[in-house]
């Protein structure tokens, strides 16, 4: 999908891919849209390949251990960074942070980068702000069952904004037992299916309750975020790693 909506938008082309598998076929063949003289790359040769083809943006949806080898090195090649993988830890964005400021490049780092979603991010943003701590807090977010990591970036995103607004909360990951509420933020994670992306965050008070839900039909939608990023973060100061509320403002 990503392959096809790039070559479909006008002002962006592929300059190199990089797989695990299909290593040499076209990567237009491979995504189902024909040759594009874009071969697939090992990943071990990220850095030649990226030095060769002049690529402007690097563009990471992999798994974290992945891109905690491959980003530093496409910084190091001067090329700047949009990051979708997910189980990145505090400490593996930082790290990221630091090679970006190193090298000079511009980076965009989420969880999601669904427009949609970014809406979705600033209304619980702006309903915790609102609602403070009157209201009890509980995310459930739900996906297909082979996703690997679980809660969601997504789900741990809305979280982080929220407990921010509301002056920090921790976090509790699903319950069980006697447990009795205190002033935390529930966490609760689904997986079954071919369930692309649900997330619902409930603020709940005495005798009421505000649902903000998002719920993705697709995955293209985190496709054409990506290249609309993409674009933003060329133009953008150098040194400096985004997040997609960025882009989207």
């Amino acid at each position: 999908m990503l392959v096809k909506r790039i070559i479909s938008t006008e002002g962006i082309t592929v300059a190199a891919a990089f797989d695990l598998v299909k290593i040499g076929e076209d990567i237009g063949e491979v995504a189902g849209i024909g040759k594009i003289g874009v071969p697939v790359s090992d990943s071990k040769d990220l850095e030649k390949i990226l030095k060769e083809s002049k690529a402007d943006v690097y563009i990471d949806f992999t798994i974290a251990k992945a891109t905690v080898v491959n980003a530093p090195i496409a910084a190091k090649c001067g090329v700047n960074l949009i990051i979708g993988t997910t189980g990145l830890t505090a400490e593996d964005k930082t790290m990221i942070t630091n090679e970006v400021v190193k090298n000079n490049v511009a980076a965009v780092i989420s969880s999601n980068y669904s427009i949609g979603v970014g809406t979705f991010m600033k209304l619980c943003r702006e309903a915790a702000g609102l609602l403070g701590n009157d209201y009890d807090v509980e995310i459930i977010e739900a996906h297909h069952n082979q996703k690997k990591d679980a809660p969601s970036g997504t789900a741990m995103t809305v979280a982080e904004i929220i407990s921010k607004e509301m002056g920090g909360k921790e976090f509790v990951y699903g319950r069980e037992g006697v447990c009795p509420r205190g002033k935390e933020i529930g966490i609760h994670a689904v997986r079954g299916g071919d369930i692309v992306g649900d997330h619902t965050v409930m603020f709940i008070g005495n005798s009421e309750r505000i649902e903000i839900r998002h719920q993705a039909h697709s995955r293209e939608i985190f496709v054409g975020g990506a290249v609309l990023a993409a674009q933003w973060v060329c133009k953008q100061k150098k040194g400096v790693v985004y997040e997609m509320a960025d882009v989207l403002s």
